[in-house]
Formats: C-alpha cells, sequence, structure tokens
C-alpha cells in the first residue's frame, strides 16, 4: 500500500537504509546490469587508476537509494522521479547509508519532493556518495 497523503509532511525525515557493500553485490550488480567494467571486478585495475580496490557501480548505489524510498511509500509505482548527483565512489567492505527528508507536498497532485541522499562510512570518517538529489513521488 502507497504511503498517504496525510501521513506525510514537510520536513518529515525518511527512515535510513543502511547496508555494508560486498564484493558479491557488486558483481550481482556487474552481470545484471550488462556493465563489466574491470574498476568494478579486478582490484589490480582499480589500483592501476588510483583507487584502493574495486569499486561499486554509481547505479548500485543509486539502487541502494530507490530501495529505501520504495521501502518508506510501501509501492514502487509511487516513486516518479529520482535525480542524483554523485560525489564520492563506494568501495567493497564501506557501509552505506540512504535518506532523506521531505521538502514540500502538493496536496492538490498528491506528491511530495524530497531531498535525498547516501552517505558513505569508511575508516571512521562519513561523506556523501550521492547528495544534492531529489525525488518524487505520488502518495495515495
Amino acid at each position: 500500500m502507497t504511503l498517504r497523503l496525510e501521513d506525510v509532511s514537510a520536513g518529515m525525515e525518511l527512515p535510513t537504509l543502511a547496508k555494508v557493500v560486498t564484493r558479491e553485490q557488486v558483481r550481482s550488480y556487474a552481470d545484471a546490469s550488462g556493465d563489466q567494467n574491470p574498476l568494478h571486478r579486478d582490484d589490480d585495475v582499480a589500483r592501476a587508476a588510483g583507487f584502493p580496490g574495486v569499486i561499486a557501480h554509481g547505479m548500485f548505489t543509486m539502487a541502494h537509494l530507490a530501495s529505501c524510498l520504495v521501502r518508506w511509500l510501501g509501492d514502487p509505482g509511487a516513486l516518479k522521479r529520482l535525480r542524483v548527483q554523485f560525489r564520492a565512489p563506494v568501495f567493497i567492505g564501506d557501509t552505506i547509508v540512504a535518506g532523506g527528508v521531505v521538502r514540500s507536498v502538493d496536496p492538490s497532485t498528491r506528491r511530495a519532493v524530497l531531498d535525498v541522499w547516501v552517505t558513505v562510512e569508511r575508516d571512521g570518517t562519513t561523506e556523501h556518495a550521492i547528495r544534492r538529489s531529489e525525488a518524487e513521488v505520488e502518495l495515495a
């Protein structure tokens, strides 16, 4: 069931969704997407490019954000638009945390605009893998 209009207000924070990125997840994403770039599969290639090891696809990180939104909404069809800015790479073993806050709600269209992001936690620091991004959702 889709989230109802009366249950959403500007300033509302979404429940966050966290996961630790594994090599198996990145490999499965590469297989599903068809993106077999060696940066996502081979540590030596990734190190030669200046990274500490394999990096996750940007779209893998965006998919985690979409999962967070759909979990909150209750219906995948309620996510109408998602626009992101990729800001930092995500590596195997990183913890990514997706979240957001409702920026505005339009009762006449039953739509809400959200500010959304994904942070990446590694080595005791947190930075944004995705920031300055937004989603538009339709409410029941």
